[in-house]
């Protein structure tokens, strides 16, 4: 008996084990079916966190990165690998850039400025109007009395540090005259986050005239580090397993210019009077900060009034098709909404 029921035991556990892995199987295979069908493959999800090779000779704007030094090494490592692995932020800034780097680097080139500067601009403000805790704003971070220096407007109607063209020839100004002083576009860099006096006091402290023989604040420390991680992302960003879609990338405005040399009363009616939302009146020319503008005479501002297809509303949406889903794809969708 003891013999017949330890087989019906047996049977009864084979029998059952071999049921739990039928079971596994088949979720398994749903499980991946519906992972195929998400907008993310499952080869998207899992990241794999490998040590990063880089080669030997890394420059900024020119100028050569001693990476024989042990701690510059090190320094220039740890910001690639904090940014090849912040997979979410760095591919947002690679959209961005697709949008922006367009409007920043023929400023750039203009006032003679080294091309690698516009990786400056990404790291103050991940290519947004920021605004930091101690009041720094726009694309270049510049504090008030500071853009005031360099010839921005700001009061209570406007903000030129949110005019990217505006503030990006301002940060052109600043670069020109820091290069004046140290004849270094590193040193340059510095100084536009420590401050060039600051980093004046710090060479003549210590008797080096190099920023990699600096000892200063760890911000600054890590400032030109960071700016190079992203230049090295974003020149071959498929090396580091970022894989942006150019079809996702953000692309850059599409807009008229209307010129304005009268008072503005009130900017909502202004915007509907050339079809637009006052939002979107906000979002091309947010150096605007009031519902109101007074223009005194001899004045002209240029406002930014978006085209196709970034003038589509919602109203404009459902009064084509009402509220069924509107794909932005549909090119042809986009050509029958009369304005």
């Amino acid at each position: 008996m003891n013999t017949k029921k330890t087989k019906t035991l047996f049977i009864i556990a084979a029998a059952s084990l071999i049921l739990m892995i039928i079971i596994t199987f088949i979720m398994s295979i749903i499980a991946i079916r519906t992972a195929n069908k998400r907008p993310v493959s499952l080869e998207q999800i899992v990241v794999q966190s490998n040590d990063i090779e880089f080669c030997e000779d890394i420059y900024f704007a020119d100028e050569r990165v001693p990476l024989e030094m042990f701690n510059i090494r090190e320094r220039y490592e740890r910001e690639l690998l904090s940014n090849t692995y912040f997979h979410s932020n760095t591919m947002v800034l690679l959209k961005r850039s697709k949008r922006w780097f367009p409007v920043i680097e023929p400023i750039l080139k203009e006032y003679g400025i080294p091309d690698d500067f516009k990786y400056l601009c990404v790291i103050e403000s991940y290519l947004t109007n920021a605004v930091s805790p101690a009041g720094a704003a726009g694309f270049w971070q510049f504090m008030k009395g500071t853009a005031e220096d360099y010839g921005l407007k700001i009061n209570k109607e406007v903000d030129m540090r949110y005019n990217v063209e505006l503030e990006t020839e301002a940060a052109c100004k600043y670069f020109l005259k820091a290069y004046d002083r140290f004849g270094s576009w590193t040193l340059t860099a510095a100084a536009y986050n420590a401050g060039t006096s600051r980093v004046l006091k710090f060479m003549k402290e210590q008797g080096v005239d190099s920023y990699y023989d600096l000892l200063m604040a760890d911000e600054t420390e890590r400032y030109v580090f960071r700016i190079l991680a992203i230049k090295t992302i974003f020149e071959n960003p498929e090396k580091y397993g970022i894989h942006v879609s150019p079809k996702l990338s953000y692309e850059p405005y599409k807009y008229d210019i209307v010129k304005v040399d009268k008072s503005v009363q009130n900017w909502a009616e202004f915007a509907k009077e050339h079809d637009i939302t006052y939002k979107l009146l906000k979002i091309f020319n947010p150096w605007l900060r009031s519902n109101s503008l007074k223009v005194n005479k001899g004045e002209i501002y240029e406002i930014k009034i978006p085209k196709k297809p970034f003038n589509i509303t919602h109203g404009h949406i459902t009064s084509l098709i009402g509220d069924e889903q509107f794909l932005f794809e549909d090119s042809l969708a986009i050509e029958e909404i009369n304005y």
